[in-house]
C-alpha cells in the first residue's frame, strides 16, 4: 500500500494486524567536511527504501581554540535535529495522504 511521498520518495507500508510486533534496525550515517573555521555534517538514514538526510553546520569563533571535536559535535547535533524534523514531516505527510486531510505533528 502506498502511504505517501516524502522528499520525492514513495513510502510503502504493509498493513499489519493491530498489536503485531515489528522490529527493524538501521544505521544513521554521519559525514563531515571541515575547514579552518567551519564544520558541516550530513546525517542520512534509509527507512523502507526511502532515504532521508539532515544537514548541520558549526562555525568556530576566531577567538576560540582550534578544537575540531566541538565543531563536529555541534554540526552532528544540528544535522540529527534536521533529520528528525524531516522524518516527522514525512510521517505527517503520509498520515495526511492516508486520512485525506492535513495533520500537524509535533516533533
Amino acid at each position: 500500500m502506498l502511504l505517501g511521498i516524502a522528499s520525492g520518495v514513495a513510502l510503502l507500508v504493509e498493513d499489519r494486524p493491530k498489536g503485531s510486533k515489528m522490529k527493524e534496525t538501521g544505521e544513521i550515517e554521519l559525514s563531515f567536511e571541515e575547514d579552518a573555521s567551519h564544520t558541516e555534517a550530513r546525517a542520512s538514514v534509509n527507512i523502507r527504501g526511502a532515504t532521508f538526510s539532515g544537514f548541520g553546520r558549526a562555525r568556530r569563533n576566531p577567538g576560540d581554540a582550534n578544537l575540531p571535536i566541538i565543531g563536529e559535535e555541534l554540526a552532528a547535533a544540528r544535522a540529527l535535529s534536521d533529520l528528525a524534523h524531516r522524518l516527522v514531516d514525512a510521517a505527517a505527510e503520509a498520515i495526511s495522504d492516508r486520512e485525506g486531510e492535513p495533520v500537524h505533528l509535533r516533533g
